[in-house]
């Protein structure tokens, strides 16, 4: 079997539960939900450390973020120039590597391994706002350049990501409603939330204008009105869904071009297609309105869709048993015949991706937060614990216990009902950071250690950014 091109296309803030192919009503993602049918959807990929940063080292170091010890988004420890990274890997492995991304305008060893380092983001004012088309433009030239020499292409997509700017065209996808409802109250809660300010501020005033300028707004007494778009507040938070849902589909376009790309040059077959994300979104779940932090489900549960045709990934499977963002590098190096380095944790995926195994991968997950809030997770069996290192900005207890068989939304906490599960769960938590922390020659967990980055400076301004 010949070694495959590689396109691995990370899409920022992407939930796994807004996407067709996982049950979401919404038509949000076509394209993808195409390549599920034609590749393997993995059910339960989880991220053991968010959001950004942390994430995307895990899944370049192929290791767990105690180990490779960025913790949090922003901080000041730096990854070890020794550390496992794919991108050098595959490099030296014979690959002509090529990222679009921009994280390495604020962490130097996203540029590692790298011989091609597309970075857009500049022409716009707040670099998370780089817009997938701006990305294809440079990406989708590249790739048809570069497609007939073995090639790892990596895209990361941003448009999920707060604040939801979807194009104008594509607003009015998945809402009919009033979003300047007076009566409606649903975005109260903004108040208090850390980037409440901004989204009354600014992101707010910006959908409020674009929406007057292809509606016609409705007065008090029901005669249209010319209103100005300073006057105008949004209040329903289930607009503000609806444009992630838009942003979703925006998104969707550009791979489907990046896809199309791979036909049209006529290595779509011999190329394994990873779609994947660096962690998920809170939409209002557990008082978190339009941020990735807090340890649930909606925000460490994130999509993976595989494709590789001439390697046997095929045919809309799906994979149940539980993975972690640290298996996509270990997977991705046996897949081109490359060694993988001792030093990565994670587990090579490919016999599950063919269905070749069912065995259980990760009997446990655990994983932290330390950007706004510093928690530890572990996940077994049925049970979930949530234990807080620090105060939480949500007024959460500082330990929650989910039932996600019975409970998958988290919204009961069980810790005083079932203090035993949770007493075990945390004594087993506490078991394996010790453990992690010897073995990496620690000598305190990360999280007392680093601290919070964006909540201490959210704190010491006065909640303000």
């Amino acid at each position: 079997m010949n070694r495959p091109n590689l396109l691995l296309i990370v899409i920022d803030t992407l939930r796994a539960d807004h996407l067709g192919c996982y049950g979401y009503a919404r038509n949000t993602s076509p394209n993808i939900d195409a390549l599920a049918q034609q590749g393997v959807v993995c059910e339960n990929l989880f991220a053991p450390g968010i959001p950004t940063q942390p994430a995307f080292t895990t899944i370049f170091t192929g290791q767990h973020p105690i180990t490779h010890q960025i913790v949090s988004h922003g901080g000041e420890k730096q990854l070890a120039p020794d550390a496992p990274w794919l991108p050098e890997l595959l490099q030296k492995a014979g690959y002509t590597t090529c990222a679009a991304d921009n994280l390495a305008h604020i962490k130097p060893w996203f540029l590692r391994g790298f011989e091609f380092y597309v970075d857009p983001s500049f022409r716009v004012a707040t670099r998370i706002n780089v817009d997938c088309e701006t990305l294809n433009a440079r990406a989708l030239p590249w790739l048809k350049a570069h497609a007939h020499e073995p090639f790892f292409l990596f895209v990361h997509y941003w448009d999920p990501h707060t604040p939801y700017l979807p194009p104008v065209r594509l607003r009015d996808l998945f809402y009919d409603g009033d979003p300047f409802d007076p009566t409606n109250t649903s975005l109260q809660p903004l108040d208090h939330q850390p980037l409440g300010d901004l989204w009354r501020s600014t992101w707010f005033k910006t959908l409020a204008r674009d929406y007057v300028k292809v509606h016609q707004v409705h007065g008090a007494h029901g005669v249209h009105e010319p209103h100005e778009p300073m006057n105008l507040e949004i209040t329903d938070a289930a607009y503000i869904v609806a444009m992630y849902d838009s942003a979703i589909r925006y998104v969707d376009e550009a791979i489907g071009q990046l896809l199309h790309a791979l036909e049209e040059t006529g290595v779509a077959d011999d190329t394994l297609v990873v779609v994947t994300a660096d962690h998920g979104e809170s939409l209002t779940e557990h008082d978190i309105y339009f941020e990735h932090h807090g340890l649930y489900e909606c925000t460490v549960r994130v999509p993976l869709i595989a494709r590789w045709t001439n390697g046997g990934l095929t045919g809309g499977q799906r994979v149940q048993p539980w993975l972690q963002q640290s298996d996509l590098a270990p997977t991705i190096l046996n897949a081109v015949g490359a060694k993988v380095p001792a030093e990565m944790e994670g587990k090579n995926l490919l016999p599950h991706l063919r269905h070749v195994s069912r065995f259980t991968l990760h009997d446990v997950i655990i994983a932290e937060e330390c950007t706004w809030q510093a928690k530890w997770s572990i996940r077994k069996g049925n049970y979930k614990l949530i234990v807080a290192r620090g105060p939480d900005l949500h007024n959460m207890p500082p330990r929650e216990l989910y039932d996600l068989e019975n409970d998958p939304q988290e919204l009961i906490n069980l810790y005083d009902e079932k203090r035993h599960v949770a007493e075990a769960l945390e004594v087993e938590l506490e078991a394996w950071i010790q453990q992690q922390l010897k073995r990496t020659g620690q000598t305190t967990d990360p999280l007392l250690a680093q601290g919070i980055t964006l909540g201490k400076r959210w704190r010491e301004q006065g909640g303000k950014l």
